[in-house]
Parts: structure tokens; C-alpha cells; sequence
């Protein structure tokens, strides 16, 4: 019998793009989602787009040709829909509307009969009603989220990591590969003494499974430790905050005799 997982993606892509997830790679989407073996049964991405601009903008239609194209060079099914503008009367603002949440929402329900997992990239609190309806249906639901993320969302999903701390998924300036010795990273800070001035750093490796090892001693642990010294944080950082695992910090790594050290340490998302 085959045991391995069924996963479903579905990634509502002009929240993301407009909450922190600007040029993230489908591809390394696809590996983290069905880690551990899993089988990609649904790939979607939901797009939604200005029609006018599309008919007018040559650059705009360029650039919405290509997103969509390097989607299915990926094996993502795309879902594109206008956005509609009215104007409120009482208010006389001009209001943008687009159904694409709700065709995602019920591809979701509709699919969710042939998955184990589904995997969710939205900050947007409308799906909590979708994820426990997911739920009862005996699926897994699995958040990926960068910015201004709905802590009901959060607090609903089985499991959510910050799209940040994956190795690879969002562009990072360095000329080595995520985790080498002198690569750029991103990580939290789950340790910290103040009157030391000094704590401790993790960040997930390549190829992470088994998220919820994050003890990095443990041998099966995904997770790296760094050492981390309040010299080493940028300029003006209230170290007062630290501990704190909604933190996210990018910073380079080095090794010596001792371990890992974390330099030039700089905040790229808060909540």
C-alpha cells in the first residue's frame, strides 16, 4: 500500500507578493511542501490582475505572461481572475474587489478528499473558517506566511513557519549556499540574556523535516545553532525583546573552534 503523504499547495499570490513574499521561488515551494517524500497531488496559485492595465501595460502584460508561464514550468495549475473597482458612494473611495480567495476556498474544500496535507501561503484571516473545515475532514493544514500574518490563522493551522526561515524560498544576497560556512541566513533568536549581552540563534538547514525537533543536539533536528553577541545586532536594536521566536533576523554565519557565530545581524520582519 502506498503510505506516502498527499500534499496540496495553494498559494494566494498577491497577498503574499504584498506581504513580504516579493520573488519567491516556486520551486523551492514545492520541495519544502512535500518534504519527508511527499506527493504533489495539487500545485495552485491563485493571481489576480488588472484587466484594463493588462490591455494597455506591455510591460505589465509582459511580466503577468512570464509569472504565469515559469508557474507551470513548475507544475502549478493558475487560477487568474480581474479585480473589479465600484465606488463607495458614502465614501466616494474607489474599492478594488476579486473573488479569488473564494475559487480558492473552494478548491480547497473540493479537493481536500484526496489530500493528507494541505499547505496554505495567505496572511489573510477569511480561510479560518477553510482551515477547520479542512480539518474535519482529516487533512493537515500547513501555513507558510511572511508579513502582517492573522494570528486566528496562526492559531488555527496544525503547524505555521515563517516563509523567511526557509533555506532558499525568498532571494538573500550571498555568494554561498544557505548554511555554509560564510553564507547569509535568516533565523530567531529562541535564547537571550540580558545582563550577559549575549544568546543563541537557529535557523532551519536545507532539505529541513521533522520541524518540531528543535533542539539542534538532537541528531534529527533540522535546526543550527548560533552564537549570538548584542555587539553583533544592528544599530538602535532594543535587545530587550529578545527572546522571541516572531522575530526575524538575517545575519552572516562563521565558524571557528568553538562553533557557529552569528555577525552583522539585522531585524527583516516584526510582527
Amino acid at each position: 500500500m502506498n503510505t506516502k503523504e498527499r500534499v496540496g499547495i495553494y498559494v494566494d499570490a498577491v497577498n503574499v507578493t504584498m506581504n513580504g513574499g516579493y520573488g519567491l521561488r516556486y520551486d523551492i515551494l514545492r520541495r519544502f511542501a512535500c518534504r519527508g517524500g511527499g506527493i504533489p497531488q495539487r500545485l495552485n496559485v491563485y493571481l489576480c490582475y488588472d484587466e484594463e492595465r493588462l490591455k494597455t501595460d506591455k510591460e505589465y502584460r509582459h511580466k503577468t505572461r512570464c509569472f504565469c508561464d515559469m508557474l507551470r514550468d513548475f507544475e502549478f495549475k493558475v487560477t487568474k481572475k480581474p479585480v473589479h473597482t465600484y465606488t463607495d458612494h458614502e465614501t466616494d473611495e474607489t474599492v478594488s474587489k476579486s473573488t479569488i480567495d473564494m475559487d480558492m476556498a473552494v478548491d480547497m474544500m473540493v479537493q481536500a478528499d484526496h489530500l493528507d496535507k494541505v499547505v496554505l501561503l495567505s496572511s489573510s484571516g477569511s480561510y479560518v473558517s477553510v482551515v477547520n473545515a479542512l480539518q474535519n475532514k482529516g487533512c493537515r493544514v500547513e501555513l507558510i506566511g511572511f508579513d502582517n500574518i492573522s494570528g486566528s490563522l496562526k492559531k488555527t493551522v496544525d503547524s505555521s513557519v515563517s516563509g523567511y526561515l526557509i533555506p532558499g524560498l525568498l532571494p538573500i544576497d550571498s555568494p554561498y549556499d544557505w548554511g555554509e560556512n560564510g553564507s547569509r541566513v535568516r533565523g530567531v533568536c529562541y535564547d537571550f540574556s540580558q545582563d550577559e549581552g549575549y544568546g543563541f540563534l537557529r535557523f532551519l538547514t536545507p532539505g529541513s523535516n521533522k520541524l518540531w525537533i528543535t533542539d539542534s543536539r538532537d541528531p534529527d533536528s533540522p535546526y543550527s545553532t548560533v552564537f549570538a553577541h548584542i555587539s553583533q545586532f544592528e544599530e538602535d536594536f532594543d535587545s530587550n525583546y529578545l527572546p522571541s521566536r516572531e522575530l526575524i533576523f538575517e545575519f552572516d554565519i562563521t565558524e571557528n573552534d568553538k562553533g557557529l557565530i552569528a555577525n552583522d545581524i539585522v531585524l527583516v520582519s516584526a510582527p
